[in-house]
């Protein structure tokens, strides 16, 4: 097993959740001591986990989670994660990590990049930052923390897996998430694709990508 210190539970609170569609859920939101990266990453525990929880690594997103940005599928993802993880029983990760670990001005600076022509990716590259900077160290602490070692990922994402098994973690399954696209996005979702294999249809989203180019 990978050397890394352990964390351990800070506390549990347990935290209802309303959505702007009307779905509510009750969760339990656990908090950490000891995370390496020092930061105040949560765990949404929803459902009965039983012994091969759903899992998701919802990493950051002021502008989609918060105040709804087009530009990017991130708050639906993390609407539609909710809900999934709790049908089955699971874990939801909500890591401090904007922008894929850039900052949230500095993401912000990449998308007048992008409106520049560049994709998101090559953005990053031209403020001379890393294409994705996320380490998913604290994320496995935390897992071990809540005494999950199998678990199924609930992610488009093969890089998240491929860490967490580099982790210690036994991922049995990738679930693909849904696919969530908007005039401002399919560009975005398109590079996914491209650049990290994220498994999203690519046919589908380069057709809507030279629609929204019209």
């Amino acid at each position: 097993m990978p050397d890394f210190p352990a964390a351990t539970s800070r506390s549990r609170v347990r935290v209802p959740l309303r959505f702007h569609d009307g779905y509510a859920v009750d969760a339990e939101v656990v908090t950490f001591h000891g995370l390496t990266d020092g930061r105040e990453h949560l765990a949404v525990v929803l459902g009965d986990p039983g012994p091969v929880p759903l899992v998701r690594l919802h990493s950051e997103c002021l502008t989609g989670d918060v105040f709804g940005s087009a530009r990017c599928d991130c708050g639906p993802q993390l609407r539609e994660a909710v809900e999934r993880i709790a049908d089955r029983g699971g874990v939801l990760l909500y890591l401090r990590q904007e922008g894929r670990d850039i900052g949230l001005y500095n993401k912000l600076d990449a998308y007048a990049l992008q409106d520049q022509g560049l994709d998101t990716y090559a953005a990053n590259t031209a403020l001379g930052l890393p294409e994705d900077a996320r380490d998913y160290t604290a994320a496995a602490q935390m897992l071990r923390a809540l005494d999950v070692g199998t678990l199924d990922l609930l992610s488009n994402n093969p890089d998240k897996a491929s860490q967490l098994r580099d982790l210690g973690v036994e991922v049995r399954d990738r679930v693909p998430t849904g696919v969530f696209t908007t005039a401002h996005n399919v560009r975005y979702l398109r590079a996914k694709v491209l650049q990290t294999q994220h498994t999203l249809p690519l046919a589908e989203l380069t057709g809507r990508a030279e629609l929204s180019a019209r």
